[in-house]
C-alpha cells in the first residue's frame, strides 16, 4: 500500500513514518520542513502529485496555549492546508488528524481549528481524534516530558487526562489502514476517538510520584478531561498497549 503522509518530520509522523515502514507499507513523507533548506516544502504551495492508495494528513499546528499567541498561523496551518489536502485527493481515502479539543471548540483557537477542519473535511475521508499523546519525540514543555526530568512548574487540579502512547497511536492507523482491505473501511466518515479510554487526575499523578509543584485551578480554556469513546476503534481488533505510570517510571529521573 501506498500512503502519503504529511507532516511525516512532528512529533507522531516520525514515529508513525518509522512504525509503517517496518510493517512493510510504502510511505512517502511530506512536510513543510522536508525540503530544500533554503526553500522548505510548503505544504499550501507544494506539488501534491501523488499517486497513492491513502493520504494520512498529520501536518498541523497544535497546542492549545499557543493557539492564543498565533491564531491566524493555526486556521491557515490547520484548516486552509486541510482544505488542500481535500480538494486535490478526492478520490482517495483520506486519514486526517484533529483533536479531542474539537469536543469543544469554543475553548480556544487551536480546537476551534480542529473542529472546522472536522466541518470541511470530506465524505472520502475519517477523522481521528487524538487525546494527550506522549513518548519519544514529544514536545519538551508537554507535562510528560516535564514530569522525566522533574520540572513542572505547575499543575492545574482540576484537570483530568486520557494520555495515549505515540506508539499505541501508530498501531490504531494501522489497524486502520489493514480495514482498507474491507468495505467497511470506505464506508467508514466522519471522526473517530482514538486513546485509551481511561483518564489520569493530574494531581494524582504528581502525588504517585512524589513530585510538589504549584497547584492551580484550570481556567475554562482548556477542556476539564478528555476521555476517548473507544468503542469503534477496538471494534478493529486494536486496544492501547502502554500505560502511562509504567512509562513514566522506566524513563524518569531520579536524581
Amino acid at each position: 500500500m501506498d500512503i502519503l503522509l504529511t507532516g511525516s518530520d512532528g512529533f507522531i509522523g516520525k514515529n508513525l513514518s518509522v512504525w509503517l515502514s517496518e510493517k512493510r507499507f510504502n510511505v512517502i513523507g511530506l512536510d513543510r520542513n522536508s525540503g530544500d533548506v533554503l526553500f522548505p516544502n510548503e505544504l499550501l504551495t507544494c506539488d501534491l502529485n501523488y499517486d497513492v492508495d491513502v493520504v494520512i494528513h498529520l501536518a498541523g499546528l497544535s497546542g492549545v496555549r499557543q493557539s492564543f499567541e498565533n491564531p491566524t498561523d493555526y486556521w491557515k496551518q490547520n484548516v486552509i492546508v486541510s482544505q488542500r489536502i481535500f480538494d486535490h485527493f478526492k478520490n482517495t481515502r483520506i486519514l486526517y488528524a484533529s483533536s479531542s479539543t474539537a469536543k469543544e471548540p469554543w475553548r480556544n483557537p487551536y480546537a476551534m481549528s480542529k473542529y472546522s477542519m472536522e466541518q470541511i473535511a470530506p465524505a472520502n475521508s475519517l477523522g481521528m481524534r487524538f487525546t494527550t499523546v506522549y513518548g519519544p519525540g514529544a514536545r519538551e514543555q508537554m507535562l510528560i516530558p516535564r514530569i522525566l526530568k522533574n520540572n513542572v512548574p505547575y499543575i492545574n487540579t482540576n484537570h483530568s487526562r486520557d494520555f495515549i502512547h505515540v506508539y499505541d497511536i501508530c498501531s490504531a492507523i494501522e489497524s486502520l489502514l489493514r480495514q482498507s482491505q474491507i468495505s467497511a473501511f470506505d464506508e467508514k466518515t466522519g471522526v473517530i476517538d482514538i486513546g485509551t479510554g481511561i483518564t489520569n487526575k493530574l494531581t494524582d499523578i504528581m502525588d504517585h510520584f512524589g513530585i510538589t509543584t504549584e497547584k492551580r485551578v484550570g481556567g475554562d480554556t482548556e477542556r476539564l478531561d478528555n476521555k476517548a469513546d473507544i468503542n469503534i476503534i477496538t471494534s478493529y481488533g486494536w486496544e492501547p498497549q502502554y500505560e502511562l505510570k509504567k512509562y513514566i517510571e522506566d524513563n524518569r529521573r531520579t536524581n
